[in-house]
């Protein structure tokens, strides 16, 4: 019986240099496994593979050596322990985050729960080229964002509240951008060298600043035989609902103009960044 390699590339199943053999890649959201997970992975290494798995680049697990007839089984073992395939080839992959403002002092956001929730919406779907989602919470960019076709960076914008100041200046030595200075016992921020790390925020001893969490959005990343730096092309976006109008807004363009075969930076290139732009900022302003 002929084997339907495209079919199971699309299920998560790489063909190994080894006849019948296959390497299963584990759909893992946001780098985040559960105890539960980890034991069936491994029991499924275990019992089909050759008792290893390997850890990919983006925080993705993959179990080696699973042969061709127990693909099936191996499928359904892996559900009992809430595990399922990730997915290859030319569509949405994994999307993959940092542990956000959950545990690190220095996030921005909840990108945990931004993952989850880009996953629910655009896991697996059929695009000319694969797509790849990462968030990351803060300026210290622990995902690099900016590889990504679309990536989403934690921020903080801010005000001053002068009534809570106590002219302490700590907000000031922690600004690595020179946007703050202290004269005349007020803060002066320069809006234009802000880069909204938030470091001002969780310097202060007096809560004398307005916070409100926001994303930056680049488009158009790659890492591999291209090495590119994906652009921002809109000011911080302050709610989800402007963040999905975005990416959806993103993703269709994708679909609508790229060839097949061709990454979403190149798609940019060849139609235009200035046509991008107008279709990002129609989304973004709703």
């Amino acid at each position: 019986m002929a084997v339907d390699y495209g079919t199971l590339k699309k299920g998560g199943f790489m063909r190994q240099k080894q006849k019948n053999n296959f390497s299963l890649r584990v759909a893992v959201v946001g780098g985040t496994l559960t105890a539960e997970n980890l034991k069936k992975i491994a029991e499924v290494a275990e019992e089909h593979g050759e008792g290893y798995v390997h850890l990919t680049s983006r925080q993705g697990v993959e179990i080696p050596f699973i042969k061709l007839e127990d693909i099936d089984v191996v499928k359904e073992e892996l559900a009992e322990g809430g595990c399922k395939p990730g997915v290859c080839g030319p569509r949405v992959r994994t999307v993959t985050a940092c542990q956000g403002n959950a545990i690190c002092p220095s996030g921005n956001i909840d990108t945990q729960d931004i993952a989850k929730k880009l996953d629910e919406r655009y896991f697996g779907r059929e695009l000319p080229h694969k797509f790849k989602f990462g968030v990351t919470g803060c300026r210290n960019n622990c995902l690099k964002a900016e590889e990504n076709d679309v990536g989403i960076k934690g921020a903080t914008k801010v005000a001053w509240k002068e009534d809570a100041c106590i002219s302490c200046g700590l907000c000031v030595k922690v600004c690595r951008e020179g946007a703050l200075k202290l004269e005349d016992g007020k803060i002066i921020l320069d809006q234009g060298k802000c880069n909204f790390c938030g470091r001002c925020v969780k310097s202060c001893p007096t809560d004398a600043w307005d916070a409100q969490s926001a994303y930056l959005v680049s488009c158009g990343g790659t890492f591999g035989n291209t090495i590119k730096e994906g652009q921002y092309m809109l000011p911080p976006i302050t709610s989800e609902e402007q963040l999905f109008r975005v990416t959806d807004a993103a993703i269709q363009f994708f679909d609508d103009h790229a060839n097949p075969g061709e990454r979403f930076k190149f798609t940019i290139d060849r139609v235009g960044s200035n046509k991008l732009y107008e279709v990002l900022k129609e989304a973004y302003d709703g």
